[in-house]
């Protein structure tokens, strides 16, 4: 048990406890789902990692489509030596990975959750710590996980929290929460958004019990990406009163996004009465009498009625819709007159992000690793940097803007992959959707089996204490980066750019002059349907099959 965690004054918090009585790395710490036992970290044998912490009860039978309900305290010790099954999705194929190269592949194979358990009962959490050295309350870093909201797991490689949490002395949490229909069901009668309602009660359970890891309650930095951006942006609009955290860093995602805003409940529900006919339950004539007979369903049953509805590269049928309660209608509107909580920020994206989408994509076809290699990018690069900027780009810079403009202290990068091997993803390189996990995590070398390069080294410890400054201090742990917003000068902070080891600084100006233009912006899926489809046309000489089409076109919800 960790003897860390008395409470201290604020002027004694940031004392070195050096001292700190640790009867064993992973040792029984008491919480309020009961007494967790958990093991020393693989990665980073100093850190105590506590995995599969259940914080809600089984959201099966009669709880499937409901808010989470707080788990009841056992009284028997938890194990918590192994990550708990993930929710159920359906995954991407992985039979084409290998298109990837050999570090790709490995990188495909982990975000597609190869050989992970799906379960329902999946409501877990996981904590890295190290109380005994460092400060006596730590920062803490709340990971939420991106997937398009009908994929991803906390169980992923690529997000292990120990690095993060061995060099800058924070305490990392992740925690799962429901996808597709069932977390985003609207179905009717029935509470909405419950996937968000996860992440809130996970957030909650974080904030009660994690001092007794060597955490600051008062210091939870939420962190996401592309979904988990979305997710943690939302947090700021659906709880402008009380968001517990204490300042937020969505990456390649907001609540603003042309992808996760402007969806009504009425789109959803349609989806829910497809799923609902097409498992035998009814359509939109027998109302909620749906409820109850998919309720009878098993899950992976499920899963069958909801793969060909709506499912595309970038969105999912089954996501965050408007319901005026954790989801606002009016995002845009709020953003621009201020109506959020004022939690410091820090965002951005990738350069190239539309290219993993281009990947993602060939998962679906029978293309040969030579077919890929032959695609002509400088052909559809253009094309990829439209959507890259409309998409992210812009969206970021929106979500900047609504913080600079209300007096918010904000941050914007933009990450440019640099040339890492363990990252590369063939035929598109090393700049793409999610490239700067494994480096942010510091978990590519883990993962792929490919060393890390000393320029990679070198930027993975820029980022990753900066995601620590800022989770210590968010008002002034960047100092010595430029605030985002600025007319004048750079106010922009360039990651992995060129190869450099530590980060630059540029101009918003064409973001500044470009994006008040497109972000009226709403052709995205039409526009990657269009890309893909050449894709596959130039990849197999011009002669696609209807089944390799149909494919893609499934992927994009056509």
């Amino acid at each position: 048990m960790f003897n860390c965690a008395t409470p201290l004054s604020h002027d004694a918090r940031a004392a070195p406890i050096d001292s700190c009585e640790v009867a064993e790395i992973g040792g029984l710490v008491p919480t309020k789902s009961g007494a967790v036992l958990g093991k020393a970290s693989g990665l980073r044998p100093e850190v105590s990692e506590y995995l599969g912490i259940p914080f809600a009860q089984p959201p099966t039978g009669a709880l499937r489509f409901k808010a989470p309900v707080p788990v009841a305290a056992s009284n028997a010790t938890i194990d918590t030596t192994a990550f708990g099954p993930d929710c159920p999705c359906n995954r991407i194929p992985t039979s084409q990975a290998y298109i990837a190269g050999p570090a790709g592949e490995k990188i495909l194979r982990a975000l597609a959750q190869d050989g992970t358990t799906l379960d329902e009962d999946c409501l877990t959490l996981n904590i890295w710590t190290k109380p005994q050295s460092g400060e006596a309350k730590k920062a803490v870093l709340f990971w939420i996980y991106g997937g398009g909201f009908s994929t991803g797991n906390t169980a992923c490689p690529l997000y292990d929290g120990a690095v993060l949490a061995d060099e800058n002395d924070v305490v990392v949490v992740s925690a799962n929460y429901r996808l597709n229909i069932f977390g985003f069901s609207a179905a009717p009668g029935q509470d909405t958004n419950v996937g968000l309602l996860d992440q809130r009660l996970a957030l909650e359970w974080t904030r009660d019990n994690i001092e007794a890891f060597g955490g600051d309650s008062n210091r939870i930095t939420v962190f996401g990406q592309s979904a988990g951006g979305a997710s943690t942006d939302l947090i700021a609009y659906g709880y402008p009163d009380d968001p517990i955290a204490h300042a937020l860093i969505p990456q390649s995602g907001v609540a603003n996004s042309v992808i996760t805003s402007g969806r009504s409940r009425e789109d959803v529900q349609k989806n829910w009465y497809k799923a609902s006919q097409n498992a035998g339950c009814g359509g939109e004539e027998a109302g909620e009498a749906t409820v109850e007979c998919m309720r009878g369903k098993s899950w992976e049953d499920i899963l069958t009625t909801i793969e060909p509805i709506g499912q595309t590269a970038l969105m999912s049928g089954f996501a965050p819709f408007a319901d005026e309660k954790v989801v606002p209608s009016d995002v845009v509107s709020r953003g621009e007159t201020g109506r959020f909580a004022k939690l410091p920020y820090l965002t951005g994206n990738m350069d190239n992000e539309a290219a993993f989408f281009v990947v993602v994509a060939l998962a679906y076809t029978n293309i040969t690793a030579e077919q890929a290699y032959a695609i002509p990018t400088a052909l559809i690069q253009p094309i990829l940097d439209l959507i890259t900027f409309t998409t992210f780009t812009c969206s970021a810079f929106q979500a900047a803007k609504f913080r600079a403009d209300n007096q918010v202290p904000v941050w914007r990068y933009m990450y440019y992959g640099g040339n890492y091997s363990n990252t590369y993803l063939k035929p598109l390189g090393s700049n793409y959707h999610t490239a700067e996990l494994p480096v942010l995590f510091g978990t590519a070398a883990n993962v792929t089996s490919v060393p890390d390069s000393d320029v990679e080294v070198s930027m993975a410890v820029v980022m990753r204490k900066a995601w620590a400054a800022f989770a210590k201090d968010p008002a002034n742990g960047l100092a010595e980066w430029p605030h985002a917003g600025s007319l004048l000068g750079n106010s922009m902070v360039r990651l992995a750019y060129e190869n450099e080891t530590g980060p630059s600084f540029t101009s918003e100006a064409t973001d500044q002059l470009i994006c008040p233009v497109t972000q009226s912006f709403t052709g995205l899926a039409a526009q990657l349907q269009g890309i893909l489809t050449s894709l596959s046309a130039i990849a197999i000489g011009g002669n696609a099959t209807p089944t390799q089409l149909a494919a893609i076109q499934k992927l994009l919800g056509k």
